[in-house]
């Protein structure tokens, strides 16, 4: 078969084709892609992150404790900001897109169109081949939504993650908690160890159920102590959690990479390294926008987690937001997180663009169900260019300032058209701290 694709920006094009939001709830595809490669199995220890909230932030927290013991580490995250390159990863540097080139003419050899893989699929299986191109030690796989379907959940694991899980995708995995929880447990394939983060009893229960019935060893993992807030890599309250989770997950990992479990100075680099844009990230000012504190909060739960960080930093350090960017998509529970940030913000100015995106939630809609909390400070920005007007509006804001920054929350896609605006920061280095 003569090669379909000669350079990234075809890939790129291909990709385009297939739709970024389109599913197909089925392994069969992948599973028997994966066999062809001879991926099933790969030559690296696997780990898969799954959960609600906090999937990346975990997932940035072990592979960065991997590398810190010396592993060649692969880390495949989702969704991008800018471009696809960076959800495939070795020890913290994106694969450049034109590296791609003969691996993915590899796979379409073996799925082609059409019934070829979907978008997701196709990136998951990718990341395999690269990886072992590159010759990995251990894997990170975030997986995308839910277990039961998700193609990270086609090949073998080593070892399975749980972050918090809470209500999300109702309706895609289920309308209760129980239901999205047994979806996320149903990848629990073998007897491969799990950890988990602290859960709701009904989640809880169903990864007991899961683990029992697959004969596999359950870990509880517990939230690192307080004193750890001022040195992690990701910042606020909540990445207590996932720190504590991924360095549980570690010392699973360790004896299976022949590394030391109890190496206290690595574990120290790896947590203080760790980086992963959008997460409580802080951006100083510039012409085109003031000082911003960037987060992915998209849901009630990680709204939840926001606004304590958000506490956090007021009682820590004086850090309050004097306004803030939202928007969201209108699949999730937008009203709940909309009407949370209203609560916290009071008075301040809140400022509501447009997001391009077919399933982004209404300006209007959020911006009458924000005012519904007087005063009215919502202000909706639609048409082309509505986030660098609400940017440009922010920087207009009175007193903001470092110590008074706008928050850039609700949406990871609202965070990806703000990076795609400033690539740069989405691959900068963390600040050392907040002021």
């Amino acid at each position: 078969m003569s090669a379909m694709f000669h350079n990234f920006r075809e890939i790129l094009t291909h990709l385009d084709s297939l739709g970024l939001f389109h599913m197909d709830m089925r392994l069969g595809r992948m599973r028997r892609a994966l066999s062809a490669l001879g991926l099933t199995r790969p030559p690296f220890t696997v780990v898969q992150i799954l959960g609600t909230n906090g999937k990346g932030s975990t997932a940035a927290f072990l592979a960065s404790l991997c590398a810190a013991h010396g592993c060649k580490t692969g880390l495949y995250t989702s969704p991008h900001f800018v471009s696809p390159e960076e959800r495939i990863r070795v020890n913290g540097q994106a694969l450049p897109g034109e590296s791609w080139t003969a691996r993915a003419n590899a796979l379409m050899a073996e799925a082609p169109p059409p019934g070829g893989l979907t978008y997701f699929e196709f990136l998951t299986a990718l990341a395999l081949l690269l990886f072992r191109e590159h010759g990995v030690d251990v894997a990170v796989l975030e997986a995308g939504l839910g277990g039961r379907h998700d193609a990270t959940t086609a090949l073998d694991a080593d070892l399975l993650c749980y972050t918090p899980i809470a209500l999300d995708h109702r309706d895609i995995l289920g309308p209760t908690l129980a239901a999205i929880a047994s979806d996320k447990a149903a990848a629990v394939r073998g007897p491969a160890p799990l950890c988990t983060a602290p859960q709701f009893p009904a989640a809880a229960r169903c990864l007991e159920e899961a683990a029992r019935a697959r004969h596999a060893p359950l870990h509880q993992a517990e939230a690192l102590p307080a004193a750890w807030l001022p040195r992690l890599g990701l910042a606020g309250p909540h990445q207590l959690v996932n720190a504590g989770l991924a360095l549980a997950a570690w010392r699973q990992l360790a004896p299976l990479l022949g590394r030391r479990a109890d190496d206290a100075a690595a574990q120290t680099r790896g947590l203080t390294r760790a980086f992963l844009a959008g997460r409580l990230q802080r951006v100083p000012a510039a012409e085109e926008y003031p000082p911003l504190l960037l987060d992915g909060a998209h849901n009630p739960h990680g709204m939840r987690a926001l606004l304590r960080s958000l506490d956090y930093l007021e009682q820590s350090s004086g850090v309050r937001p004097a306004g803030a960017v939202f928007s969201c998509l209108g699949d999730k529970d937008w009203r709940t997180s909309a009407l949370m940030l209203k609560r916290r913000l009071g008075a301040a100015p809140l400022f509501i663009p447009a997001l391009d995106n077919p399933r982004a939630a209404d300006i209007h809609n959020v911006a009458a169900a924000c005012d519904s909390l007087p005063p009215a400070t919502a202000r909706p920005l639609e048409g082309p260019n509505a986030l660098p007007r609400a940017l440009a509006a922010a920087r207009r804001v009175k007193g903001a300032s470092p110590e008074r920054p706008i928050l850039l929350t609700g949406s990871l896609y609202l965070l990806a058209e703000f990076f795609t605006l400033f690539p740069n920061l989405a691959a900068a280095a963390p600040p050392k701290a907040l002021p």
